[in-house]
């Protein structure tokens, strides 16, 4: 008999309403709408419940990389992979976390799946053919074509849906424009130093200016956003039920099966049955306090834990599964998906939170601690930069860290929320965003870093930078770093001196782009149990599936690409059980 009790603690069930369907998502980000687009295109009914009012989750506020090898836009433009290059750099940077079958089902199915959304929906890619693999100097690392990118999406296409689509983090653009990253980025870039940049530039915020007027909002969605409007459209299309300001209060249980879940809405309790199953992608736990200080060291031993993420994600799908039998992995190298994070002061009072992914390779800023003395080559990986900024504070104080340049620097290329020339930037001082000192002592002073050690390091930063070098942390000599960089700078595109006051800093916080640890599954995103056997109707995908890069952070796109694969690889698998489960019924009815 089918349990509609709720979870303990939760109080007594007012049932509002009962539904039915075939395949139940809990959350909307990748993950979720891959996993319901896919099951409605196979035939399925779907719901999808999303606890935030917006749907589009992390997805929508992210740079929409995916990493593939062997992708089918790099295999028409002849660009095929050698396997073995792929497993060599994986088993390289994971180490012995290294998970043969769910990596190999993710390379042999990722490819598929693109080639299924790009035929089947209105999910459309572009390849990266010039994106390094973020460690260029292990065996197998590959300089592109390992990463595709959602296209450019004209967001008219979605009409009244528009409304339900999170808009990206407003600090990372524009006046509510997102800037997609590399060639667009890099026309606002040089906009003062090139005429065809300047038109490029000016043409954009014409037509921006225009959506204001006309939609009160930008329309030309770019990066995640673009990728969760595409999915966002073709779920539409197929004819998936959305439920927005809808959480997840507990599964409903036949047995060990999972047949549902009871949800909350604004009007009561709904409870949902369902015939194939129920699909968990809530996002992680980048905002659930308990389980970050259980998972990740520095929170425990009291520094905040900062995330980039809507602060909806507070590991609902983990306690979920968790009620159903299922495991969440501790065995992760970082429970999170590290990133640099600096907290806006908005003029409302909130914060916002900016995750720092393109100034830091610029060349002309360092990144130091309170101790004045750098720890990280800054333009590295921004999962990399936060382990070793946690690693390097000394035990009992608080991990942070400071981003440091010049006026040349901050005018050219911005420093985190503060964009670079011609637009203004005294707010951010007025606020205490952006810190300011006439000489580099007087900006220690003002942001609590040692005045002798910050001087120190800039002038033996300095006296190689001057010729392009960083032999303490070797920066711009990895095809990474380089991209990173400035095309335009010599000898180096990643170092420049930091020459002349007034000097200029933003304080770091580690932060996240989301979290690895999660629900563990087999190759078909179904839920194990204690036992390593799957849970009938239970899948997890997304953040709330345990990431298959057990903990490290290969290159960009790690998150997003297999949390559309095995999304994708959840609904085949609910679908085929129901194609068989109505199989069999009709044989039963015949005989």
């Amino acid at each position: 008999m089918t349990s509609l009790s709720s979870a303990p603690g939760n109080g007594p069930v007012v049932l509002h309403q009962r539904m039915t369907c075939d395949l139940l998502v809990i959350g909307s980000g990748a993950g979720g709408l891959a996993a319901a687009t896919t099951a409605a295109a196979l035939g399925l009914t779907v719901i999808v419940a999303e606890k935030a009012n917006l749907v589009g989750g992390t997805t929508a506020i992210s740079g929409g990389w995916l990493w593939i090898p062997d992708a089918p836009h790099a295999q028409v433009a002849g660009k095929e992979e050698d396997p073995a290059a792929v497993r060599a750099y994986l088993r390289a940077v994971i180490g012995d976390r290294y998970d043969p079958v769910l990596i190999e089902a993710y390379l042999r199915d990722a490819p598929r799946m693109l080639a299924f959304f790009e035929q089947r929906t209105e999910v459309r890619f572009l390849p990266g053919s010039g994106v390094p693999d973020f460690h260029g100097t292990l065996p197998g690392a590959a300089e592109g074509w390992r990463s595709v990118v959602a296209a450019p999406y004209d967001g008219r296409r979605l009409g009244g849906l528009i409304a339900q689509l999170r808009e990206p983090i407003p600090e990372t653009t524009l006046l509510g424009m997102g800037i997609a990253s590399g060639l667009d980025l890099r026309m606002f870039l040089t906009a003062l130093r090139s005429p065809r940049a300047f038109g490029h530039v000016t043409g954009r915020v014409l037509r921006h200016l225009r959506d204001l007027a006309v939609h009160g909002r930008g329309m030309q969605l770019v990066n995640g956003n673009a990728l969760a409007a595409r999915l966002l459209r073709s779920a539409e299309d197929l004819g998936v039920t959305l439920l927005n300001g809808t959480s997840a209060r507990s599964l409903l249980r036949d047995g060990t099966r999972v047949v549902g879940a009871m949800l909350e809405t604004a009007d009561g309790a709904v409870a949902v049955t369902v015939r194939s199953g129920v699909v968990l992608a809530t996002g992680g736990f980048p905002h659930a306090e308990e389980r970050l200080r259980e998972l990740l060291p520095h929170v425990e031993a009291g520094t905040p834990h900062v995330s980039a993420a809507p602060e909806t994600n507070t590991g609902d799908g983990l306690r979920l599964a968790e009620t159903a039998g299922g495991q969440v992995s501790r065995t992760q190298t970082h429970a999170a998906a590290y990133a640099p994070v600096s907290l806006v002061p908005r003029t409302d009072g909130s914060m916002g939170r900016f995750p720092h992914l393109v100034e830091r390779g610029k060349p002309g800023l360092i990144a130091v601690l309170a101790n004045g003395a750098r720890f990280t080559d800054e333009g590295g990986p921004y999962h990399d930069f936060v382990r070793e900024m946690i690693a390097a504070t000394p035990q009992g104080e608080r991990v942070r860290s400071w981003l440091i340049c010049d006026h040349r620097f901050l005018r050219r290329y911005g420093l985190g929320a503060v964009k670079p020339s011609p637009l203004p930037y005294g707010r951010w001082l007025r606020s205490g965003y952006l810190k300011r000192g006439r000489t580099l002592a007087d900006l220690a002073q003002v942001c609590g870093i040692a005045p002798e050690g910050l001087e120190t390091t800039v002038a033996h930063y300095n006296r190689h930078a001057e010729d392009g070098r960083d032999p303490q942390f070797h920066r711009g000599e990895t095809a990474y770093g380089r991209v990173q960089g400035d095309p335009d700078h010599g000898p180096n595109p990643a170092v420049a001196p930091i020459r002349k006051g007034p000097f200029y800093a933003v304080e770091i916080a580690p932060g996240s782009l989301g979290t690895f640890a999660g629900v563990v599954t087999d190759e078909r995103a179904r839920a194990l149990d204690a036992d390593g056997m799957p849970i009938p109707g239970l899948y997890a995908v997304g953040n709330d599936m345990n990431s298959i890069m057990g903990g490290s952070y290969p290159s960009g796109g790690i998150t997003l690409g297999p949390a559309m694969t095995f999304g994708f690889l959840a609904a085949e698998t609910a679908a085929a059980g129901t194609a068989a489960a109505t199989n069999g019924r009709r044989k039963t009815h015949a005989r």
